[in-house]
């Protein structure tokens, strides 16, 4: 390398010289040129306009070889050699301190990752805590000045079960926003498939959509010369997705950013349970392959190309406490898949689990790599400095940091997203206004020790009345999934009045209600389902459930073995009886892995879940009280 770097050197010395900036506006003040660290022993001095020798050599900006810096400090010493501003000698003595200096040898990008952003581009649309994305798009400009090589990427569920303001325009909001910031990757996350494949293309491709009113109506700087949608600027990536009619990955498997000729790889993919979470039609000729499987067999392909770093962008994610950059008690997925991922991969940004954690996991080799998660909502990045040794183009370092976006007077909103957010505001504050019933207090979806939330016992209720009566369904019992319930119902003083727009955040996926019939034996698989590893259920899910049913669980006990009594209106639930219950659509289909449902007989379609939880509100005009959560219960 030695002799190669020398050669470099010395040819740079025939090419056309550089020209010279006239001014330097604030002079380095240096007694003698140095390189880093080392001193060449060159005094440092004026020569013209301002600058002088150690501004023209300008060896703090990045490089992205040593061989560049000694071609460039060659060509400025010639240039000032012909000019007569250094001598021989001292151009001698620049370039040997050049060499000795290992500049250019190691260059630093900067990564900025974040994850589940899930359409919260209004600032307190959901929380008061969701900063919106203008003061995202603040607090990214301010990372990405610390550093010009910069990427900006994101671990998934950029999009879905997002509030009224993106959701009513089918996300496409959310898309222009990341269009302005100007991010560079997407790794599918499962609610990108919310809609199906062919929704995830009309987000990458762009085109209005088929039937919606509320699609192509951006500003005029956002939609394509048409008018119609443009689609996302950055690209969607889904390694592990496969459409199983032409045996390609449904999008792109990985992208690729090249810094100053070191090229990083970005590998995106989402968790291999997506089949489980999403429905059916969201996921219809698609194929979920293994996470770690999928970036091992990438490996040789990137190297065969000369690409050496790696980063892995994955919707999947893990639990851990410690505070927003700990790792203490790491669990998850996360970690299986990392422990078996090739010693290549350099970097883990995960997501998912909503959580954020700064962690390092082992390899499949047993070498720690770092893997972090940037929780929710917009409310935090992930500022990450990558150095790459510029020989090998390995990642030889990897420092990350969540930092806080901020709310309210601490980060300001960027100015150019504002009009953005105001122009979708206002076009839903019609319906988002709309005041569609009341409460008596809000309303939480935090669940107790049991797993019962208030507002799971509300909108099972609302469920269970919508489809009660004959010829609706004759439903019994209603049972809701936790993960539907997006947001805590708010109080709004002085009279709790509940807006569709507060409705629509707490419920935004549209599923129809469908009432089936089931056995007893089968409402205890059912319930014996919700726990973590059991009847393939991934994590613990606990169903909420409807005034009348009431049931009891022991915790210690072993799978199918937990549930130790159900009744019905304080009547025991016979295994072999038949009871009529109701479940959204999502559910129906097997989602959140609750396969005994797809058994369900004498199917009958209903209303919209949001519909029957707008009527329930209207039945009781003196006010829906929080549910007492008192239909669960958990022994030891």
């Amino acid at each position: 390398m030695r002799a190669k770097t020398l050669i470099a050197a010395i040819a740079a010395a025939f090419v056309p010289a550089m020209a010279f900036a006239t001014t330097c506006t604030t002079p380095d003040p240096v007694a003698n040129v140095t390189f880093g660290t080392v001193d060449s022993g060159v005094a440092n001095r004026a020569v013209g306009g301002g600058c002088t020798i150690d501004d023209l050599i300008d060896d703090e900006q990045a490089w992205g070889n040593q061989p560049a810096f000694l071609a460039h400090v060659s060509r400025v010493s010639f240039e000032l050699f012909k000019q007569r501003h250094i001598t021989a000698r001292e151009r001698v003595a620049l370039i040997a301190a050049a060499k000795a200096s290992d500049i250019g040898s190691t260059l630093t990008i900067k990564l900025i990752g974040f994850n589940d952003f899930h359409g919260t581009i209004k600032a307190g649309e959901g929380s008061s805590s969701n900063p919106g994305v203008a003061r995202f798009a603040t607090r990214i400009d301010a990372l990405r000045a610390q550093n010009p090589l910069n990427a900006v990427v994101s671990a998934g569920d950029m999009i879905g079960a997002s509030p009224l303001t993106s959701a009513l325009f089918k996300d496409e909001p959310t898309i222009e926003a990341m269009n302005r910031i100007g991010i560079d990757f997407n790794a599918v996350g499962n609610h990108e498939f919310d809609e199906g494949k062919t929704e995830l293309h009309r987000m990458q491709h762009g085109g209005n959509h088929p039937s919606d009113a509320f699609s192509g109506l951006g500003l005029p700087q956002d939609v394509r010369g048409d008018g119609q949608f443009a689609g996302a600027a950055f690209g969607f990536l889904a390694a592990n997705v496969h459409d199983t009619t032409t045996g390609q990955t449904v999008l792109p498997a990985y992208g690729v950013k090249d810094f100053l000729g070191n090229k990083v790889a970005f590998v995106g993919m989402t968790l291999k349970g997506t089949p489980t979470i999403v429905s059916p039609a969201g996921v219809a000729g698609l194929q979920f392959g293994d996470e770690a499987d999928t970036v091992n067999a990438l490996v040789p392909q990137l190297k065969a190309k000369g690409i050496e770093s790696i980063v892995v962008l994955i919707h999947e994610g893990g639990f851990a406490s410690g505070g927003d950059n700990g790792c203490d008690g790491i669990s998850g997925p996360i970690v299986d898949i990392v422990n078996r991922l090739d010693p290549a991969v350099d970097l883990v940004i995960s997501g998912h689990t909503h959580r954020a954690y700064n962690c390092l996991i082992n390899n499949k080799a047993g070498k720690p790599v770092r893997v972090t998660s940037a929780g929710q909502y917009a409310r935090m990045l992930t500022d990450i400095d990558l150095t790459i040794d510029t020989k090998t183009r390995d990642v030889i370092s990897v420092a990350a940091t969540n930092v806080a976006t901020g709310t309210g007077n601490i980060t300001a909103q960027a100015p150019y997203m504002t009009d953005l957010v105001a122009h979708y505001d206002a076009l839903s504050a019609v319906p988002k206004a709309r005041v569609i019933g009341t409460i008596t207090g809000a309303i939480s979806r935090s669940q107790n020790a049991a797993g019962e939330s208030a507002l799971g016992d509300v909108i099972a209720d609302a469920q269970l009345d919508a489809t009660d009566d004959i010829g609706f369904g004759e439903a019994m019992v209603a049972f809701m999934n936790p993960g539907g319930i997006r947001a805590d119902l708010p109080f709004n003083a002085p009279d709790g009045k509940v807006t569709f727009g507060d409705a629509f955040t707490v419920q935004p996926f549209g599923n129809s209600l469908v009432t089936m019939t089931l056995n007893g034996a089968q409402l205890k698989t059912l319930l014996e389902t919700q726990f973590a590893g059991c009847n393939g259920q991934s994590s613990t899910r606990m169903l909420q459930v409807s005034a009348g049913f009431a049931y009891s669980y022991s915790a210690g006990a072993a799978c199918n073995a937990r549930i130790t009594a159900m009744t019905l209106d304080g009547v025991p639930v016979d295994p072999s009886a038949a009871y009529r219950v109701t479940v959204n659509s999502f559910l129906a289909d097997g989602g959140d892995a609750f396969a005994v449902l797809t058994e369900g007989s004498n199917r009958l379609g209903g209303a919209v879940d949001l519909d029957a939880f707008e009527a329930y509100l209207q039945a009781n005009p003196a006010g829906v009280a929080p549910g007492a959560q008192d239909r669960i219960t958990r022994l030891p």
